[in-house]
């Protein structure tokens, strides 16, 4: 008798894994995933917090280190020729605490300073004998293409926390840290050296090739872009493409309106983060913008 109750409680047990799996399918896709996890938090089961860290851990696992780093233009570099006391100013000015170190040009990375390391110049027994080579720690050179969260791996298995991004001819596009890779999981992180630098909301990738982060002001895309969208209708970018798309569009999807292209790189289901704009050389091969074209990154 015991035999046969614990034979139909397997039964049952199997029977309700069945039925849940014809009502509840399992997720094929990342997409599927995260509609799976709306639903959860829709229910109560997991809070928006939660949901929101899922979400960008998900993502990013399609963003690569092209969207995330910081464009040559920007970086902030020491001459290796210069003296200790030389690169004193910047590294005050910066408050940053590793500097890639360039010999004529900022190709030519040979390596990578920690601030900390400039602390042994002002010993005094150690001015005269002080060599900035000897305590430049290896570059490490990743591809632009590279996925963010292979490159997460990385920084953790080899401990380094700063890598320069390389192009595909070999030059310097920029460099990324692991701060930029956690940021897209659990959102900023700012220090006591970190200021408001919402200001910088256009940045120049390539030839008519732009990063805007999504809360720019329109009056001043208008400004830099030679447009004309109505900034009284809407305030920033965010708002202007969710009402191009009509819904709050999916990271990849893009529009074009008005001779540029507007590609979402970094979104979630509530908002709207970094943005992607080019502008269109050939007219004829501008998007629809009554239709989002929806393409992987």
């Amino acid at each position: 008798m015991a035999n046969s109750s614990r034979t139909l409680g397997g039964r049952l047990r199997t029977w309700l894994r069945s039925t849940t799996d014809i009502f509840t399918p399992e997720p094929h896709n990342n997409d599927e995933l995260i509609d799976l996890l709306r639903g959860a938090n829709a229910r109560g089961v997991m809070d928006n917090d939660s949901f929101d860290t899922m979400q960008r851990v998900l993502q990013v696992a399609d963003l690569r280190v092209r969207d995330v780093m910081i464009p040559r233009s920007q970086m902030v570099v020491l001459q290796k020729d210069h003296a200790p006391a030389e690169h004193l100013p910047t590294v005050i000015e910066s408050a940053h605490s590793r500097f890639p170190v360039i010999d004529e040009d900022r190709d030519d990375v040979v390596g990578i300073l920690l601030a900390k390391d400039l602390l042994r110049y002002y010993d005094t027994d150690s001015r005269r004998t002080f060599n900035l080579r000897d305590v430049l720690r290896p570059a490490v050179f990743v591809p632009d293409s590279k996925r963010l969260n292979v490159l997460l791996a990385e920084f953790r298995a080899s401990r380094n926390h700063m890598a320069i991004v390389v192009d595909e001819y070999g030059g310097t596009a920029g460099l990324v840290t692991i701060e930029d890779v956690l940021e897209q999981i659990v959102g900023n992180i700012e220090d006591e050296h970190d200021v408001d630098d919402d200001a910088v909301m256009i940045t120049e990738r390539g030839t008519n090739d732009f990063a805007v982060k999504a809360l720019c002001p329109l009056d001043d895309f208008n400004e830099r872009f030679g447009t004309r969208f109505d900034d009284e209708e809407f305030d920033t970018i965010a708002g202007l493409l969710m009402s191009v798309f009509g819904r709050m569009p999916k990271r990849g999807e893009s529009v074009g309106k008005d001779g540029l292209v507007f590609e979402i790189l970094h979104a979630d289901a509530r908002r709207l983060y970094l943005v992607r704009v080019t502008r269109v050389v050939d007219p004829d091969k501008e998007p629809d913008d009554s239709e989002a074209q929806q393409r992987s990154v």
